[in-house]
């Protein structure tokens, strides 16, 4: 199992109640470090499923004075002499594997925040990000070149955003859900433009495979996108890099827009509906994956259960996107 070191200053008059209470916390190890003028610099070795219920208690106990200050680092490798004993000892690592295997495994919730918080953000990088890889995308479908369009999703950002809004929705918060939002929609829109630019320029690109294949809208899409936002938020809560991954989100979503904006610069209005309709059927399935990915893994807000309104907020961004999904599949029916 994979530990965390936990490092908190902790001013003086608060030492003796906080720490009783970090010591009844189940950890690998815990000890002062040194004393400060007026504070007490404590660390601790922690499993990393008890890292979210220490850090907890620290935000909670952290409003009660100032002076409180965490800090959270990885660790390699932690060796003691019950590490040893355990690894030695085939009948107890075994039973400790056991109880991984029934669970999704996930870095703490305030770590999640902290990486939700840079990749929902609207910056320079992920504008420059967004305008090249829509200016690769659609000359690969100009070229009808399917490389050129992989080439283009590896690099186009759009997993940050789109999984901050399931994970936003998960935890009822509105602000960041929004922003998360907001910040794929700029996207979409910079991607549209640039596609019915070049549309407006080059007719060919309505010949090729490429956005051809985008103008029809499958039970496989709707699969797709499930797994691409199923993936998208185990990647997220695993701290894996989101490249391969962010590819997945991205075949779901670049090339249907790219198809979009291609159609409105030659008022193809067929065309426009159906990529349209493809690109909502796609986000809507990544946000619902995501939601359901993320609840699963028991990602809550600190004080969910006295929080009437963060319940409410989560349990109508669900039932909204579930709607929106179901209608989706029902147009789609319909028009097939």
């Amino acid at each position: 199992m994979s530990m965390q070191l936990i490092e908190v200053y902790i001013p003086k008059e608060q030492y003796d109640n906080v720490k009783p209470a970090l010591n009844g916390f189940s950890q690998q190890s815990v000890w002062k470090a040194y004393e400060l003028e007026d504070r007490v610099l404590l660390r601790m070795i922690v499993d990393d499923d008890e890292v979210e219920d220490v850090l907890d208690y620290l935000e909670a106990v952290s409003t009660l004075s100032d002076g409180f200050e965490t800090i959270l680092f990885p660790v390699n490798t932690y060796i003691s002499r019950e590490t040893i004993e355990k690894r030695d000892n085939p009948d107890e690592k075994q039973e400790e594997d056991k109880g991984d295997q029934g669970k999704l495994l996930r870095a703490s919730r305030q770590e999640l925040m902290h990486m939700i918080e840079k990749k929902s953000q609207f910056t320079m990088n992920y504008t420059l990000l967004i305008v090249f890889s829509a200016m690769v995308a659609t000359g690969g479908f100009i070229n009808d070149s399917e490389a050129v369009v992989i080439g283009a999703m590896a690099i186009a950002p759009l997993i940050g955003p789109a999984i901050s809004v399931s994970f936003a929705a998960v935890l009822g918060d509105v602000f960041r859900l929004w922003r998360a939002l907001l910040t794929l929609v700029i996207g979409f829109i910079i991607i549209v433009i640039i596609a019915a630019g070049f549309g407006f320029l080059f007719e060919a690109g309505t010949q090729t495979t490429q956005y051809t294949s985008r103008t029809v809208v499958s039970l496989a899409d709707v699969i797709i996108a499930l797994a691409s936002g199923a993936a998208g938020a185990l990647a997220l809560l695993n701290r894996v890099s989101s490249g391969m991954v962010g590819v997945m989100v991205a075949v779901a979503l670049l090339p249907p827009t790219v198809t979009f904006g291609i159609s409105i610069g030659q008022t193809l209005w067929i065309d426009t509906y159906w990529s349209f309709l493809l690109i909502m059927t796609n986000v809507t399935c990544i946000f619902l994956s995501g939601i359901i990915i993320f609840f699963l893994s028991g990602i809550r807000p600190m004080k969910w259960k006295e929080e009437v309104t963060i319940n409410v907020s989560r349990l109508l961004s669900f039932i909204v996107v579930a709607v929106i999904f179901i209608t989706l599949l029902v147009v789609l029916f319909l028009s097939m």
